[in-house]
């Protein structure tokens, strides 16, 4: 069976055939986690932005709020999807646009209306991801009650934070967001603080920004790369190019927070490689080869893709599903959705002929986008990845042969 695009027939993976995939004994993995889109604008106008600045542009014929009827509908879609597949657990993750513009009673009567829905052996986690601008009293309350965790978008410090999280009036977001951070990392609400997500800017100092992120002692940080591919290149990426400004950025963190004499925090890229290289399976998107098992409800009740596919081109994260008359089962049977799922095979042969591809992964399936083959690539940042990943495969096995050696033996 062959399953890499054929430049002839549509882009991938518009070629897949998912029934000669259940033929030869591939099965889906069940959904369980589901990203809701309870609000489809937001309050700042980040240029760099894959839902309002970048190739699809979907969001302006989404309605503004999710419904009361859709989240209805929605909680038994989740309900039925989880009992059918015999899942433990789901992760629900509450985004937008800006999820806080629903307001504190559409975002109570959301949780609600799942956590009712949902039998009640099957757990439930909630999570929040926001600008932070609106994190006030009364939606750390909220949140205290429902069990709600909140990650942050935030890029570094004030010059970081301003250069690109603007409101749509030009100013600068940084004061507000860090007074929102300032009150959910007070003691009564830092157990909801799940992290911070940073997009990287080439511009930073990559070792001031780590330290300015510090400030507020996150459990966890996600460095994002900027969305771009092969067509629309990320700033600083020439497509082809032995350059790695991105890996170098990254390394010099790595660095930091790996020689720190105590752990400061989670870094989820670095600590996703680490376990890649010595055996483990991924549990992000970023690397590694493991199915992507999330599902995305839109403000309108339509089933997509993840939505940083927006940043590839106009409809990229479409299914033509709808919850009101289909099931997240038939979403899974796809083309578009089963090439994440099928490992290596989804892989382009350069992807799969490369020593790392366990643990690269071809990098984030948003980042391999061309026009003509579609998602039969390597990552626009292969180079990149490929030396982050070296560099942090050789300090492990310098520091495993180090505490291996006679002269390391204590006596």
């Amino acid at each position: 069976m062959t399953v890499v695009a054929d430049a002839s027939r549509a882009e991938w993976p518009g070629a897949l055939d998912v029934q000669a995939l259940l033929e030869s004994g591939w099965r889906p993995t069940p959904f369980h986690q589901f990203v809701l889109k309870i609000h489809s604008r937001c309050n700042l106008a980040c240029d760099y932005c894959y839902m309002y600045e970048m190739a699809d542009q979907g969001w302006r014929r989404q309605p503004r709020r999710m419904s009361r009827p859709v989240l209805d509908r929605l909680a038994r879609r989740i309900s039925e999807h989880a009992r059918s597949n015999g899942l433990p657990r789901v992760d629900v993750i509450l985004h937008g646009g800006e999820p806080l513009l629903a307001g504190p009673d559409h975002i109570r009567y959301a949780v609600t209306a799942i956590r009712a829905a949902v039998d009640p052996d099957i757990r439930i986690s909630f999570q929040l991801q926001t600008n932070g601008i609106r994190l006030d009293s009364v939606f750390l309350e909220l949140f205290g009650e429902l069990g709600i965790h909140v990650s942050v978008s935030m890029d570094g410090d004030e010059e970081a934070q301003d250069r690109h999280r603007r409101r749509a009036d030009g100013r600068g977001s940084h004061a507000d967001v860090a007074a929102g951070l300032g009150r959910l990392t007070a003691p009564a609400y830092r157990h909801l603080f799940s992290g911070l997500l940073s997009t990287i800017d080439l511009r930073n100092d990559p070792v001031g920004t780590y330290e300015a992120l510090l400030r507020f002692r996150p459990p966890a940080i996600d460095f994002l790369l900027p969305h771009g591919n092969w067509d629309a290149p990320p700033p600083g990426r020439v497509p082809g190019s032995d350059d790695t400004p991105y890996g170098d950025w990254l390394i010099e963190i790595f660095e930091r927070w790996y020689r720190a004499p105590v752990r400061e925090t989670r870094i989820r890229l670095f600590s996703e490689i680490i376990g890649l290289l010595v055996g483990r399976a991924s549990r992000s998107e970023a690397v590694g080869l493991s199915p992507v098992a999330v599902a995305v409800v839109e403000t309108d009740g339509g089933i997509e893709q993840v939505d940083t596919l927006k940043s590839a081109y106009e409809g990229a994260t479409g299914t033509s599903l709808h919850i009101a008359r289909d099931s997240f089962d038939a979403a899974l049977l796809l083309p578009r959705i089963a090439a994440r799922q099928i490992g290596h095979r989804a892989l382009a042969a350069e992807c799969r002929a490369c020593p790392l591809q366990r643990v690269c992964g071809g990098g984030l399936y948003t980042h391999r986008y061309r026009s003509g083959t579609g998602f039969a690539n390597p990552s626009v940042y292969c180079r990149d990845l490929f030396r982050l990943i070296t560099h942090i495969q050789r300090t492990l096995l310098k520091d495993l042969a180090a505490l291996k050696s006679p002269s390391r033996t204590p006596h």
